[in-house]
Formats: C-alpha cells, structure tokens, sequence
C-alpha cells in the first residue's frame, strides 16, 4: 500500500462521513503508485442531487473536525449535485449521483490499483450486537 498515514486517516473520515449520510457503493482506492497528484480515490454514490450534496457536507465538516484540519483545495461539480470531486491533495473524493457512478464505473477504471478496506462502523457495531446476543 502506498497512501500515506495522512492520505489513510482523510479517506477513513470521508468515508465514514459518507456511511454517515446513507452513501452507497463506498469504496476507496489507492492510486499512489499511478497517480503523482494524490494518494487515494474516495467514491461514493446517492440516488438523488440533494443527497449527493449532504454528503459532500458531511466529508467537509467531518474533516474539519480531524486533530490536523483539512479543507479542500479544489471544489468542482457542486452547481449541478451529480457529481462532486473535492480535492484535498493526499486524497481525492468523488461524490456521485448513482447513474454517474454506473456510466462512468471510476472503480473498473482503477481496478488496477489495490482497494483499501473500509467497513462502516455501524455494520460492524451492529454485528457484532448480533454476534454478541446470540
């Protein structure tokens, strides 16, 4: 794995920022070793604009509130609520309208670069509450 601490910590946050506001299709990659720009690509999916963009309200608060404040250095997409990329240089994330995120497939795209495991904490808290009853 080639993403840095840091470049690890922002996606971990953004992600579950993401799982935070019902995002589908969660999914980090790590692009270090093909991209100079950034570590990782954060991808998200919602069915609707408005979705998308309390989504990406949630990342940017949710990294805000990391120990090392980050804000993004670039912003596009956030007129139309299809899709949204912020730039935070270690990482990069993609907020997409559900029928973006089919069309243009960033995940076959990338399907070379390893994905780096995420597990949204309520599933696992959930599970293991399940695990634990019976």
């Amino acid at each position: 794995m080639t993403v840095s601490e840091r470049a690890h910590e922002l996606a971990m946050a953004a992600a579950q920022a993401a799982a935070d506001k019902k995002a589908q299709d969660i999914v980090i990659i790590d692009v270090g070793d093909q991209l100079a720009i950034t570590d990782a690509f954060v991808l998200a999916a919602a069915p609707n604009e408005r979705q998308v963009l309390a989504i990406v309200d949630a990342i940017e608060e949710r990294l805000l509130e990391l120990p090392e404040k980050a804000k993004p250095v670039r912003r596009e997409g956030q007129r139309g609520g299809r899709w949204v990329l912020l730039d935070y240089v270690d990482i990069v994330v993609h907020v997409q309208h559900t029928e973006e995120r089919e069309f243009y497939a960033l995940d076959r795209l990338w399907k070379d670069c390893p994905q780096i495991p995420f597990v949204d904490r309520d599933l696992a808290d959930s599970a293991a509450g399940t695990a634990a009853a019976e």
